[in-house]
């Protein structure tokens, strides 16, 4: 049984060259091959779950950002291969956070921080990313902590 996010990705990697699984096995070893990439520049022998899931979610922004110019292009046999792709990526994330999760953190973020304003807003981002990791977007928690900071949720406790 897997007790690391790594060894999780290895035995699955496993099991897909055993089920002879092509577009799992290709894309568990483009992952495998950036954690190696990562872990040789950060000089350890190996990643904490943070690391790699810090990987994963660049290799997941990478890959919303092909099918949104595949879609451009019309290229929808490239769109279904990275969304395919993504899937199995997204599923080494922990579950996505709710929109109200988001909200409540949110909240706690702006009180914890002492936010009143725009200028807050590094400030609260901070506080909320380590908890947001792999969870959710960065573009949608910086939007809504902005919009909470223009809306004067910064006036409500936590």
């Amino acid at each position: 049984m897997a007790t690391t996010l790594a060894e999780k990705i290895d035995e699955d990697l496993k099991t897909a060259l055993k089920g002879r699984d092509a577009l799992r096995v290709s894309t568990l070893r483009f992952l495998k091959a950036s954690l190696l990439n990562c872990s040789i520049a950060k000089k350890v022998e190996r990643l904490e779950d943070g690391d790699v899931l810090d990987v994963i979610v660049q290799l997941i922004k990478q890959h919303q950002d092909s099918i949104d110019s595949f879609s451009k292009g019309k290229r929808e046999d490239l769109v279904a291969k990275e969304t395919k792709e993504l899937e199995i990526l997204k599923s080494y994330c922990p579950h996505e956070a709710s929109r109200e999760e988001l909200l409540q953190w949110i909240q706690e973020a702006v009180g914890e921080s002492g936010a009143v304003g725009l200028q807050d807003l590094g400030k609260v981002m901070k506080l909320l990313m380590p908890k947001t990791k792999g969870r959710a977007d960065g573009k949608v928690v910086h939007e809504l902590v902005r919009q909470a900071l223009e809306g004067g949720l910064h006036g409500r406790e936590a």
